[in-house]
């Protein structure tokens, strides 16, 4: 199982944030005449699913068929007895156990359909008469609530990082890792891939070695289906660093998936993206990085 514990807060994200949402997702569909857009969802492309109607799959995949007219309906492949749970976390309602779109289509009498990002959709599922809608035309950049949530994610990882770095040298990497699991999930951690160096090679997963002065930790984790990602090193605790550095690695975090390399030339106005540098110190690679935003004037530590 890919993920933890799923709930939703609603004081932390209010269904008046989905209603806006959808508000220009259907605004949308009225000026481009489409009767309803499909969005493909999976457990790792789970971004625009989540954002649309806050659905995070622990597996399968599904198709959020989101009508002009009318409520959004989940086309998925999970059996019933998980839809009491799918609608106590989501704004969804309507959920159908099947991905059977052709009979969707044919019941409201659509002859065409936008799907969200076309070209990204799994080679066998086939939606004739498609017109691809760019993610970018729904979500040109993450709204308030999307930001306040990559905010309180960003702070939390950097909290709980800082806190355990105090005490990891000398630590069995095993053990350093297992701390900060047992600190992230308990804080609502859903996802979380803990990676780590003594300075020999990249961050990579725990084998057993003792935490010298000069190890790293990656930690890429995901909050109520945001993610964020923080490294820091034994030589300090993590920190902002200049983004677009040489040695610099860039991995967008707002894009469909949850998190994939990019170049700084790829992020857009408003896009979340992660940003990690390379430094030697003492012939030890030392790793140092943060999550920021896209501002007007550049990057923004978030």
């Amino acid at each position: 199982m890919k993920r933890g514990w799923i709930t939703w807060d609603k004081t932390e994200l209010p269904p008046s944030a989905f209603e806006s949402r959808l508000a220009k997702v259907r605004q949308h569909l009225f000026e481009k005449e489409l009767p309803a857009l499909v969005v493909y969802t999976d457990v790792w492309r789970s971004n625009q699913g989540r954002y649309l109607s806050n659905f995070m799959p622990y597996w399968n995949r599904a198709l959020l068929v989101i009508p002009r007219d009318s409520a959004p309906v989940l086309l998925c492949g999970l059996s019933p007895r998980v839809y009491p749970w799918i609608r106590s976390v989501t704004i969804l309602e309507d959920i159908r156990a099947n991905m059977n779109l052709a009979k969707m289509r044919d019941e409201n009498g659509w002859n065409k359909v936008g799907v969200l990002d076309f070209p990204l959709l799994p080679y066998d599922l086939s939606v004739p008469n498609a017109v691809d809608v760019p993610w970018i035309a729904i979500h040109p950049e993450p709204d308030e609530g999307e930001l306040s949530m990559y905010r309180h994610a960003a702070k939390m990882a950097r909290e709980i990082l800082r806190e355990e770095l105090r005490a990891a040298v000398g630590l069995i990497d095993h053990e350093f890792v297992g701390r900060l699991e047992r600190k992230y999930r308990t804080a609502g951690v859903e996802d979380l891939v803990v990676l780590v160096t003594n300075g020999d090679t990249p961050p990579v997963p725990p084998i057993g070695s003792t935490l010298t002065p000069s190890f790293s930790v990656s930690v890429a984790m995901e909050y109520r289906g945001h993610w964020v990602k923080i490294v820091g090193s034994g030589f300090q605790p993590a920190a902002g660093l200049p983004p677009g550095a040489s040695n610099s690695k860039i991995e967008l975090l707002s894009g469909p998936y949850s998190y994939e390399s990019c170049r700084p030339t790829d992020l857009k106005p408003g896009s979340i993206f992660a940003s990690v540098a390379q430094s030697t110190i003492g012939g030890k690679r030392i790793f140092q990085g943060d999550t920021y935003r896209q501002g007007p004037n550049g990057p923004e530590l978030l």
